[in-house]
């Protein structure tokens, strides 16, 4: 094969694999060639390979596992996160959790970072209870979650004693306060180190990250987090249309 000229190389070299790839060259869960291999095959150097399988891995088409040569990601085992909340008849909250739970959840009392204080509309250090789950799904991802609980929000209630209250019981406990409401956020970005571990995900794989607001009017109650792999998780939802104000005459 001719020689790749100098100019960008690495993104080159990448742009071919890519191609053999989405061509089925390389099929799902097939290995690539390895870094010696590809050195020769292209006349490129070791580290031009490394940038060019690195920028892959940054899109989820490769992955490498410990003790074996980069495979191509298998993309058909997504896990779909139902995000929909609904509310019975009787007027009791219910959402879908994220998978099956790994091990028992984790407790610790905390203090509201900057961002927290500000999405909960709490002051900085407020005191909080941090409960952190762990999930697998039915395609063998994992899933974390956390909640965060304001002492406010806590107190006079259940969840002063059992912050561990499952979401669908917690959801019935807020909404002994009236009728609630929900706003959420979706980010796409790296992990950080102990959520890669967390979750088991190989270098270079972002993260989706969901954050979800709880509200009594316009009082924020609890914030909840789940972040799941970036490249095999989507997150679905039921949109319901807010009210437009009327128009001032």
């Amino acid at each position: 094969m001719a020689d790749l000229n100098r100019a960008s190389l690495a993104a080159q070299l990448a742009a071919r694999l890519r191609a053999a790839i989405h061509e089925g060259t390389y099929a799902a869960g097939a290995e690539l060639p390895s870094e010696h291999q590809l050195t020769a095959q292209y006349r490129v150097s070791r580290s031009t390979v490394r940038a060019a399988l690195a920028a892959l891995r940054a899109e989820g088409l490769i992955e490498a596992r410990q003790g074996s040569r980069t495979r191509v990601r298998d993309a058909t085992g997504h896990t779909r996160l139902n995000r929909t909340v609904t509310r019975t008849a009787e007027g009791a909250y219910t959402t879908a959790p994220p998978g099956t739970p790994l091990e028992n959840p984790a407790v610790t009392r905390t203090h509201a970072d900057p961002a927290t204080a500000a999405a909960l509309d709490v002051e900085e250090g407020h005191p909080l209870f941090s409960v952190d789950r762990l999930y697998t799904t039915e395609s063998g991802h994992r899933i974390a979650h956390r909640l965060l609980i304001p002492f406010a929000t806590a107190s006079g209630t259940e969840l002063a004693d059992h912050p561990d209250t499952d979401p669908e019981h917690l959801y019935a406990i807020l909404a002994q306060r009236g009728p609630l409401t929900f706003t959420e956020t979706a980010q796409a970005r790296m992990p950080a180190p102990d959520e890669a571990a967390a979750l088991q995900l190989p270098p270079g794989i972002p993260v989706l990250h969901l954050t979800r607001i709880t509200h009594h009017r316009t009082r924020a109650l609890i914030r909840e987090d789940t972040t799941a792999p970036g490249t095999q998780a989507e997150a679905t939802y039921r949109l319901t249309p807010a009210r437009r104000p009327a128009d001032r005459h």
